[in-house]
Parts: structure tokens; C-alpha cells; sequence
């Protein structure tokens, strides 16, 4: 049976190995969907990051601020 994920092939340290397969064993699911799980969770906040730093940047930049009883109501 095809999958329509991509398969992606990495090596792991050993440490690394031993940890993501403590970690899917405690949560009884395959070490490949641990690893899945925890690389979207690794991208969601690598974005959260970025517009972190992009509203920091703004706040850096903007003269002109509103205050937030304007924005919000």
C-alpha cells in the first residue's frame, strides 16, 4: 500500500534514537509518528518565532502606535 507522505530518510544519534523511542513507547505510538509529531511542533514555534521578531521589528520602526482600546474594540 503507497503512502502520499514523503518518506525522508535521517540518521540519529544514538542518544537522540533512545530518546524518541522512550518517548513514543510512554505515549504507545510508532517512534515515526512521535518524530512527525514533534517536528511540527518544532516548526510551529520556529513560526511563532519569526513573527515574534517581525512585530519587534515593527515596534522598532513605527512611529505612529494606536492605542489598543482603538485596535481591539
Amino acid at each position: 500500500m503507497s503512502t502520499t507522505k514523503r518518506r525522508l530518510n535521517i540518521s540519529l544519534s544514538k542518544e537522540v534514537d533512545e530518546a524518541i523511542t522512550a518517548i513514543a513507547k510512554r505515549d504507545q505510538v510508532p517512534a515515526a509518528t512521535k518524530i512527525s509529531e514533534l517536528l511540527q511542533l518544532s516548526l510551529r514555534q520556529e513560526e511563532d518565532q519569526l513573527l515574534s521578531d517581525l512585530a519587534e521589528a515593527r515596534l522598532q520602526t513605527t512611529d505612529k502606535k494606536l492605542p489598543g482600546a482603538d485596535v481591539w474594540h
